[in-house]
């Protein structure tokens, strides 16, 4: 075994180690930014392509697009296609922002003022999305997708208003076709390229963010129904205060990485780490669900995900831990590339119909309820008519 195998394999099994502990074979699937925009069409990515931008080099730009009709059909299919000893199908936990930039009044404006729009108006923008929003109810209903909060926007707000103010070349190139990000991967992360909704770099961009996630959470029990018991701030990236306000407004847990970045007031673009593991408690005793398997084929290509996936999950269970599979909207998305979906589709299902082979007595369940066991608010078997 090579180097970087033995390195890969203490990995996998230092993060399983600490916190809770479970002798139930419990998989999550979390999957991010349902909701949001990307790319706007295949148009748009042509455009930007002639004009000399490097778009395909990013996954996002390629495949990542507002959900359609079509999307979320096939996904539910596969989800529905497998069920657990309980008899519950696959659900995927769909961390979801709510709203979008509001273009035209912010163009109106002249850049001087930030709008928004539901994401259920910026649905009726798009030609082939008029049920995807009744299909959320539909995925909700059925128990095959339950989404929680991954922020009013996908969009740091304040820096891209700065950048929209100054003139920024790129950033207003993405505005023209009703984005915010180009995505070229050139000197990208989520910082440059606008994405990461909860970094307050200032006293003054934290009071902003604390009535923007006061708004999200309200307009996400508005539109869901239901409250958001869970959250995951958009790359990872939160300050110890916006834990306060998500606990302030009902968030009793917060999905992620092991690793937090926690940007540095007055050193903008520079962050504290800290480390997480499932089950650990923060000072306002919310628990963290660190995730612990990975399945992103779109940004993979190339490579067979399944058994690596399966390998661990193996490693999980082994150390009596729930799965916690993280994946991204764009791996499900055909509006821009119908093959994209249809293959990863194909990729998921083959993944669930090996865990249920090899793990008959595996039970499918969201993030919102693994955070109720974990905090020992459930501990009954769930079954199908409790999801």
């Amino acid at each position: 075994m090579s180097f970087k195998s033995i390195k890969s394999v203490v990995s996998h099994n230092l993060i399983n180690i600490p916190g809770w502990r479970t002798k139930r074979k419990i998989v999550v699937i979390e999957s991010d930014d349902w909701g949001s925009i990307r790319m706007g069409s295949k148009d748009a990515y042509d455009y930007f392509l002639n004009k000399g931008l490097p778009v395909d080099k990013s996954p996002y730009n390629t495949y990542d697009a507002l959900e359609c009709n079509e999307d979320l059909e096939r996904l539910f299919e596969v989800l529905g296609s497998v069920i657990d000893i309980y008899g519950n199908p696959a659900v995927m936990t769909a961390n979801s922002v709510m709203a979008n930039p509001d273009f035209e009044k912010i163009r109106e404006s002249e850049f001087q003022k930030y709008y928004y729009e539901p994401f259920t108006k910026t649905l009726d923008r798009y030609p082939a999305h008029d049920r995807v929003f009744r299909l959320y109810q539909e995925g909700i209903r059925e128990k095959l997708f339950k989404p929680q909060f991954h922020g009013r926007e996908h969009l740091n707000v304040a820096r891209w208003m700065r950048a929209l103010q100054c003139g920024d070349d790129y950033a207003l190139m993405a505005f023209n076709a009703n984005m915010f990000s180009l995505h070229t991967g050139i000197n990208s992360s989520c910082r440059t390229e606008y994405c990461d909704a909860f970094a307050a770099e200032s006293s003054d961009e934290l009071l902003q963010l604390k009535t923007i996630l006061i708004d999200g959470l309200q307009l996400f029990n508005q539109l869901m129904g239901y409250r958001s018991l869970t959250c995951i701030p958009p790359c990872y990236t939160w300050n110890r205060e916006v834990e306060d306000i998500l606990s302030d407004n009902g968030v009793r847990a917060l999905q992620g990485i092991q690793l937090q970045y926690m940007p540095i007031f007055g050193n903008g673009g520079s962050y504290n780490k800290r480390y997480h593991y499932t089950g650990q408690r923060n000072h306002r005793a919310q628990y963290y669900i660190v995730r612990n398997c990975f399945f992103e084929p779109s940004l993979t290509v190339g490579l067979d995900l399944v058994p690596n996936c399966l390998a661990r999950i193996q490693t999980a269970f082994a150390w009596h831990k729930p799965t916690i599979i993280s994946t991204h909207r764009l791996n499900f998305m055909g509006f821009l590339n119908p093959s994209n979906r249809e293959q990863n589709l194909n990729h998921l299902k083959r993944l669930l119909l090996a865990i249920t082979n090899r793990w008959p007595d595996v039970e499918f369940l969201s993030s919102d309820q693994l955070a109720d066991l974990v905090s020992g608010e459930k501990k009954e078997v769930i079954t199908h008519d409790e999801l």
